[in-house]
């Protein structure tokens, strides 16, 4: 008898523990300031799943085979490396664009990736004659070279531009190992948080939104979940997107040959005039990288000619319906740029203005 009721004691006070560490961890997620505090941004546990994601030849298929990603990089290199040149290409996967450098006559390619993939890099710099590479198993981080470079080469774009630690990565080279006056490739960017109306085939709204055959689940509301991950999605996929509410424009530009990360805000303000009338199903987030003005990379959801490997986010909102003149006032707070779960957004509805009668 004694066992038995040892069993439900430890069960019960296993599983009172474990909703107290989530009651805990959401209560932390839903403070920024509080999880910037107790999570530093230090990089230890996303080197360990950027290391695993791109360790495998899937994530790496997915990069070689997108058309768009392809043809930007190899004009970029082609445009803007010369022979000569000392190049660091951070994060070098399969060694592609370090290969390419090298084709360009760069002197010497320090291609620096922390990723067991780099086993492969070698094997196909051998197999595909390239010289004048060099592969370092390292984190960026930990990376010195005795004579500072002529070009950082990178490709450290996530779907939301900064969650693969783009901006600190490819700043502390820049500030230790560029030569003054050197380039960045790609160095400017720009992000996008547009009001988006989400195709009527393809909304999955909100479950307390729902009324299915007279079933209403409006009782739901009380009982939102606290997770950050439920408020965003990640798609690829062209036809989920009907229109913007507005005209597209970035709300944050960035130059990597300039910025800091300490000077990205934490708080943006953003007004949207609507051009085109429906519901509001959320924010579509996504980046536009130029290397000239003839020449960029777009990850946006109407764009046909968009790179595919990359996801836009949907930042998704409480239905909401605009016609045309209205005004969204829409505030993103952001704890850390690279966590996208520390991000929080919200917006203020404005109606147009009735036109007054004359005569």
């Amino acid at each position: 008898m004694f066992f038995p009721f040892l069993q439900r004691l430890s069960a019960r006070t296993f599983s009172l523990g474990r909703r107290l560490l989530a009651a805990v961890g959401d209560w932390v997620e839903n403070r920024p300031r509080v999880a910037a505090w107790i999570y530093p941004p230090g990089e230890g546990d996303y080197r360990e799943h950027n290391g695993r994601m791109f360790a495998g030849f899937h994530e790496q298929e997915r990069m070689l085979a997108d058309q768009p990603r392809m043809a930007f990089y190899h004009a970029a290199i082609a445009r803007h490396i010369h022979p000569g040149d000392r190049v660091i290409d951070l994060g070098t996967g399969t060694g592609i664009l370090a290969a390419l450098a090298a084709r360009r006559g760069a002197a010497h390619v320090y291609a620096i990736d922390h990723s067991t993939i780099l086993h492969h890099a070698r094997t196909l710099a051998v197999a595909n004659e390239i010289e004048n590479v060099e592969f370092v198993s390292t984190h960026s981080l930990d990376f010195t070279v005795d004579e500072p470079v002529d070009v950082i080469l990178h490709e450290q774009m996530g779907d939301c531009l900064f969650d693969e630690a783009m901006v600190a990565n490819v700043t502390d080279l820049r500030d230790r190992l560029l030569k003054p006056g050197g380039l960045i490739l790609p160095s400017a960017f720009e992000f996008y948080c547009e009001p988006i109306k989400v195709n009527d085939g393809r909304l999955v709204p909100f479950i307390w939104e729902l009324n299915v055959h007279g079933y209403d689940y409006s009782i739901l509301e009380r009982h939102r979940p606290q997770e950050p991950r439920y408020y965003h999605l990640v798609s690829s996929d062209l036809n989920l997107v009907e229109h913007f509410l507005s005209e597209p424009q970035p709300i944050l530009t960035v130059d990597l040959h300039t910025v800091n990360e300490a000077d990205l805000p934490t708080e943006i303000t953003f007004t949207r005039t609507v051009v085109n009338p429906g519901r509001l199903d959320g924010y579509a987030v996504f980046f536009r990288a130029r290397v000239d003005e003839d020449l960029s990379l777009s990850s946006g959801p109407l764009d046909g000619r968009r790179a595919p490997h990359w996801g836009f986010r949907i930042l998704r909102c409480d239905r909401d319906d605009f016609a045309v003149g209205d005004q969204l006032e829409v505030r993103l707070s952001v704890g850390r740029w690279p966590d996208i779960d520390t991000w929080r957004w919200s917006h203020t509805k404005r109606a147009a203005t009735e036109p007054v009668a004359v005569g």
